[in-house]
């Protein structure tokens, strides 16, 4: 339950016990005080909390005067409480937060075979583009007011406001059916615990962690995670490149983060192969003249990489290519493997 649910439900629980004790004080108060049956005693109360005037049971005794007296302040002031928090409930936009916050539950709820983004910083943040241009469904969590604030001003990010290593938390985010977990805050002992609940909970699940330390890549690994990411080792690399290899290094930027998406690296696995694809070699198949795609290396069943391979290299439904093309290119090589085209 977040803060604005448990203000809810305490306000409405106070207007509640406010309500059951005025009629509660009052059946008690004139059954004791003038000896009223149970209906005159509910009349009674009714027209003392009501202040609507109507004649009473008897003439009440001095006694009854004062209890009726104090009746009726107490029950303008409840009223009173109850109108007014419920007035500030509306006025200060609890209700559609709340209405916003049962929305974003119930698509957090349908997400099936997406990633989970812990720590929304820089690296959160490009990670959240990145797969936004690959269509890719995520979830963010963050634990931090203000960066919360910053996620809610666009109204497309799924977002969970909880801490990454409590179990409720990403089970909330959809972990038993997501397909990847990215762990990106500053702090690698969190990470750490990120990265051994998320595995503990989901053992199929790819997790991509953020390492700061030297030494810590290693203690992620052997937490759980597939593959450990060390931003300030790759950001000496590629300064160090840029003096070295300047261009090979823009060429290589330009394919993999360009935002236009014209011509770029793509992943395309064999395991759906035709029939009459397979056993192919690569001069045969022809995928570069049909497709217009060019293969640049593949991983093959043994998980071993081949960079650049032969026209007489068969494919096997265990091969994954790494081919650069348009988004249409890539989706017609699919097609033509799969022998559709």
């Amino acid at each position: 339950m977040n803060w604005f649910e448990q203000q809810t439900f305490s306000t409405f629980r106070i207007a509640i016990t406010l309500v059951i004790s005025l009629f509660v004080g009052g059946l008690l108060g004139f059954h004791f005080i003038e000896g009223y049956n149970f209906v005159d005693s509910l009349y009674m109360t009714v027209l003392s909390v009501s202040t609507v005037g109507f004649e009473v049971v008897r003439p009440l005794s001095p006694q009854g005067k004062l209890f009726v007296s104090f009746l009726i302040l107490f029950s303008l002031g409840s009223f009173t409480f109850v109108g007014s928090s419920v007035v500030r409930f509306f006025l200060d936009g609890e209700f559609v937060k709340n209405l916003k916050n049962k929305r974003l539950s119930k698509r957090i709820e349908r997400l099936t075979d997406h990633v989970i983004i812990c720590g929304y910083g820089r690296n959160g943040e490009q990670a959240a583009l990145e797969l936004t241009d690959n269509n890719q469904p995520f979830v963010i969590i963050e634990r931090r007011e203000n960066v919360i604030v910053r996620i809610q001003e666009d109204p497309n990010l799924l977002y969970i406001q909880g801490d990454a290593t409590n179990e409720d938390v990403l089970r909330t985010a959809g972990i038993d059916h997501a397909r990847a977990l990215i762990a990106t805050t500053p702090n690698d002992a969190d990470n750490m615990f990120v990265v051994m609940t998320a595995r503990s909970m989901n053992a199929n699940l790819t997790i991509v962690s953020r390492a700061s330390e030297i030494g810590s890549d290693s203690k992620l690994r052997r937490a759980g995670a597939t593959n450990v990411i060390m931003p300030e080792r790759m950001g000496g690399q590629r300064m160090a490149r840029l003096v070295t290899q300047p261009d090979v290094v823009e060429f290589m930027e330009y394919i993999l983060l360009q935002r236009n998406r014209d011509v770029s690296l793509h992943e395309v696995h064999c395991r759906k192969m035709s029939e009459t694809n397979l056993g192919k070699t690569i001069g045969e198949l022809k995928m570069g003249s049909v497709t217009g795609t060019t293969i640049i290396g593949l991983k093959n069943g043994d998980g071993k990489y081949v960079f650049n391979p032969g026209v007489d290299y068969p494919l096997s439904p265990k091969d994954q290519l790494f081919v650069l093309g348009s988004p249409e290119q890539v989706k017609s090589l699919n097609s033509y493997l799969e022998g559709k085209v």
